[in-house]
This record gives C-alpha cells, structure tokens and sequence, in this order.
C-alpha cells in the first residue's frame, strides 16, 4: 500500500504523563482510516502532533514518503494536511464566505474581492457535495453547516488529507448519513481522510482501515471488512463491553418536575420554547428527542436558572424554581449534567479536585466561617476520581489538561454525588468512548431506580431510545409527541423530529 501519512514510534510528554507512547500510524492514500480509542487514550494528541499544534518528544513523520518537520498548523496546511476541530474555529459574525478565506483572502487592487472568494467558495462547495451558502452568517446556520464549513476552510486552503476530530459528536442522525456522503465524495475526488471517533457504528460503514490505540500505546491496525463492532470495542477497552442497557421495569412515584405552559426566549428575543408542558416523576427516565436548535438548550437552561421564562411555571416538588438564581435552583434539589462541559461544567483553569467541589465548597465539612478546608475538598475529590474512574495524574492537575470524557466523568460525578431530586443530563455522553458510555448509562439508571427523577437530552436516538422510560419529542419549541420507547423506531421519531408527523401531544400524556 502507497502511505500518504507515515507517523512512525511517536512519543509524546506531559508532566505527569505520557500521552503517546512510541505510536505508529500509517494511513494509505484515498483511504478513510479510523482512528479509535478511549477518552485519555491519546488520538487527539497524536492528531494534534501531524498538524504541528505539539512537537513529539520522539519519532518522525513522513508525508508521500519524504521526512517532514511539521513546526505549525501554517506548515501542517502547506504539506495538504487540514483539521476540522471537534469544537469549531469559526467567527459568528462572519458569513461562511468570510471564514473560510479568513487568513488566505484573495485581494484586487488591494483590497479584499469578496465577490472572488463566494465564487471560490461556492464552486469547492458544488464539486463535493456540500450545500452550503457562502453569504448565510455562521451564527445563523445549523451546527451540521457550521462543520461543512469548516471542512471547506480546509479544503480552500488546498488540504487533500484531512484529519476529523469527532465530527459527528454533534449532529443529527440525518446529518451524519449527509456527512458520511460527504467523506465518500472527498476520498472519490482523491483525498484521504483520517477519523478520530468513538462510534463504531461509523467505522464499520465508513472506513476502510482502524488503528486502536488505548492508554497511549498502538495496539493493532486492522481492515474493517475483517473485525467486528465487539472486537473493536474489546481492543479499545481491554475488556468486553456490553451495547444493551440493562434495566428492571421503572416504578414510577410521584411528579418531581413540573413545567406547565413555559415560553422561553434565545438570545435574539424570539421565542425559543412555546408553551411547553412536561413532567418528570420520581423514578422514571424522560427523554427529550429533537433536532439541535428546536429549544432543548433554552428549556434546560431555564430549569436550572440559567435563562429566565417568560410565562409559565416550573415546579420542583411542587415549589415554583422558574426564575431562581443558579444556586438556589440546584439546592432545591436540582443536578445538572450540562450539554458544553467546558462553558457550564468546568472552571478549566482550576484543579479538577477544586471542580469537583464547586457546587458544594461552601458547606461542610469543605469550608467553615467562610475559609475552605482544602483537605476535606482534594479527599473528596480523591474519593470521586477513584469511584468514576476519572484519569488524572493526580486531583490537583487541571481540568484543560484532562480529556473531554474524563472532564464529563469529573461532572457527573459531582452532580450524582450531590443525591439531587432530580439529574438533568444534557448530552451526557458526547465524545465518550463505548467504556465510559456504558458507565454513565449504568449510573443514569441507578439514579432512576434509586428513586431519582432523570431529565435526559441527547441527539443520539439509540441512547435515548435505550435509556429512556419515556421520550417527548420537541419541535419548534413544543412537545408534539409522545413516545413509548419500546413501540417506536430511529425511523420514526426521525420523522416526529423533523415535524413531518404528529402523534397527540399534551401535558397529560407527558
């Protein structure tokens, strides 16, 4: 096979750690080849080190078969090499157009010729498929555009291998089927793309080689025709891991959360949520089923006091919380798993031990007379890490140096610990490998048979199809349907999602 990439005995360092362990990677030309591994395993970082963002300790790459110094992404970009980030790098005031030249702009008598680049824009984005406007804002198009976006950013600056972080942790089921298109079009066209993503689901119909690594180390590079999705889930953790959720029948108790006719609006002052009615009893697992931007972000921000209501009530055992403060809505018994861990979850400049206290270091034994106690605060944290399996050198590191997975482990965590009424989980498991998934839907369902009230929002169909006791499905910023998980298909409520079918909706049924 002809290599188009060649990362050969890479060694990467942190203090404390080592994040690639004498690594090699091979990747063939017009091939789509995966890379998988757990959350801390290592792929990031090893992705980051062939787009110059890291220097190996150790190790040397080779791009078309001639050794290379890759010092920068600017240098990364002139050997073809393009990354399209897991968390985008776009400007929201900008038009499509404006960020992808942004940088490389082409000029006419010195000045920038906007018309030139939509054109340039325009015609990379017909040639693969992509289908997006070069004038819309950023701000103002889908999460799904906003990643075509960012693909053609790369593809403006002439990339043919391409490098995917995690592109489908964020989008719908119809636009991972519109993107997976998109990769078939771009190796067609003679590029090759490399695949960093948990879901083995996409790799076995995707790609064309896997290369596993875990804990830092290359385990085996293998042909996707020849291996299975339990193989790889084997390799990946090191052990077998279960894709069924294992659950009694729910016992529901009575209501622990009541939203009665609540309108909600963005941040533009349009209505976001419209008269939405919901109710969450006490062991039961209710989930919200939605396209992104259809109000799910503006409804649990409004739950938990984050975003204020326009009309309506929100009760919480019968007390109204609609238009608490924060604090005051989760000491009344509310836990929140939240869907950006890095904006609502984490302080990433504090240790992730002082993270792990954040919502109770002002109560004992963690603080006295307004001075925190930092021994009883790193103990507990020390407890935690151990019990949720958060990989950290240490409780004292900080949470930016964590991965993302072990970041939401932290959080979830916390809020579990805190024994809340109810447990909102927000995309609780986005960018979490099959190891980490199973053990926050194991401690999802311990929390509803414990009696607990669970809240659970996530775009992925099979989580909440699986976790779910019953799912509302939310559209335009109301319920409009109803759903019993175990009579209802990905089918079906892709289509209750997208608002071309109703079934009867009401508070009543919900």
């Amino acid at each position: 096979m002809e290599y188009i990439i060649e990362m050969l005995n890479i060694r990467k360092e942190f203090p404390g750690i080592v994040a690639n362990d004498n690594i090699t990677l091979q990747v063939g030309k017009g091939e789509i080849h995966a890379l998988l591994g757990e959350n801390g395993a290592g792929k990031s970082t090893l992705m980051n080190v062939l787009f110059g963002l890291y220097q190996p300790e150790k190790g040397e790459i080779r791009v078309r078969g001639e050794r290379v110094h890759i010092n920068s992404p600017n240098k990364a970009n002139e050997l073809g090499i393009g990354m399209v980030h897991q968390h985008f790098m776009l400007v929201d005031t900008f038009t499509v157009a404006e960020n992808i030249i942004l940088g490389k702009e082409p000029k006419k008598l010195g000045r920038i010729d906007r018309k030139r680049a939509s054109q340039e824009v325009q015609e990379i984005s017909d040639r693969y498929g992509l289908q997006i406007n070069p004038e819309a804002k950023v701000s103002d198009i889908s999460v799904g555009m906003q990643q075509r976006a960012e693909i053609l950013k790369t593809l403006y600056r002439g990339a043919d291998i391409l490098i995917f972080d995690e592109p489908t942790a964020v989008l719908t089921p119809q636009e991972i089927k519109e993107l997976i298109q998109i990769m078939k079009n771009l190796v067609s066209e003679g590029k090759s793309i490399i695949l960093i993503t948990h879901k083995l689901k996409e790799i076995m119909e995707v790609c064309d080689r896997v290369t596993i690594i875990r804990k830092g180390q290359g385990i085996k590079t293998l042909d996707v025709q020849n291996t299975t999705k339990d193989e790889l889930a084997s390799l990946m953790v090191g052990r077998d891991v279960s894709f069924t959720t294992e659950k009694k029948a729910a016992r529901q108790r009575g209501e622990v959360l009541t939203l009665d006719a609540v309108t909600v609006k963005d941040i533009r002052g349009v209505e976001a949520v419209r008269k939405l009615s919901l109710s969450v009893r006490a062991g039961e697992i209710v989930g919200i089923a939605g396209v992104d931007g259809n109000g799910q972000t503006e409804l649990i921000e409004a739950i938990t006091g984050l975003r204020k209501t326009e009309s309506g009530t929100i009760s919480l055992n019968g007390k109204q919380i609609q238009n608490l403060k924060p604090r005051k809505v989760t000491e009344s018994g509310v836990g929140h798993i939240p869907q950006d861990r890095h904006k609502h979850g984490l302080v990433l400049d504090f240790p992730i031990g002082e993270n792990i206290a954040l919502q109770s270091y002002y109560h004992k034994p963690f603080s006295a007379f307004g001075v925190l106690n930092k021994s009883e605060i790193y103990k507990k944290a020390n407890s935690l890490i151990k019990e949720y399996d958060v990989r950290t050198p240490d409780e004292y590191t900080h949470a930016r140096a964590l991965s993302g997975g072990n970041q939401q482990k932290a959080i979830i965590g916390r809020e579990v610990d805190r024994n809340p009424d109810l447990l909102i989980a927000a995309q609780p498991t986005r960018g979490l490998d099959v190891g980490a998934i199973e053990f926050v839907h194991k401690k999802l369902i311990e929390q509803r048979d414990a009696g607990k009230a669970v809240l659970l929002l996530s775009f992925e169909l099979d989580e909440i199809i699986n976790l779910s006791d019953r799912i509302a499905v939310i559209f335009e910023g109301s319920i409009i349907a109803n759903v019993n998980p175990q009579e209802t298909t990905e089918q079906e409520l892709g289509l209750l999602m997208a608002g071309s079918m109703h079934k009867e909706a009401g508070k009543a049924n919900v």
